[in-house]
């Protein structure tokens, strides 16, 4: 460091601390006029839906990197396995991802 000159890493941090801050106190302030069920805000929770299930088949049909060994059927039925055990356990997200998860290991190991 140098005497007397502040640290450029510091004032990058404290100048993107503000920036942040602006967004988030301007949400703030503007939160109490959205109305959540207005036809805005739904249109955004379906886009948001919506990009959700395309990265998701994009991960299932056409994976990059090592899952894109693994044969098609076997992440497709990991994911039924999945979102089968979510629907059983009253929409428990854990469980449903730990059984897919779990499902999609078993079904590697016993494979290779």
């Amino acid at each position: 460091m140098t005497d007397g000159a502040t640290d450029p890493a510091l004032t990058v941090v404290i100048v993107a601390i503000l920036a942040s801050f602006v967004w988030r106190a301007l949400g703030a302030v503007l939160a109490h006029r959205i109305n959540p069920e207005g036809r805005v805000f739904r249109w955004f929770t379906c886009v948001s839906y919506a990009v959700l299930a395309g990265l998701l088949t994009r991960l299932l049909i056409l994976p990059m990197g090592d899952l894109a060994s693994v044969d098609l059927t076997i992440r497709v039925a990991a994911a039924g396995v999945g979102v089968a055990v979510f629907f059983l356990t009253r929409r428990n997200l854990l469980v449903g991802v730990v059984a897919g998860t779990g499902g999609f290991a078993l079904a590697v190991a016993l494979t290779t």
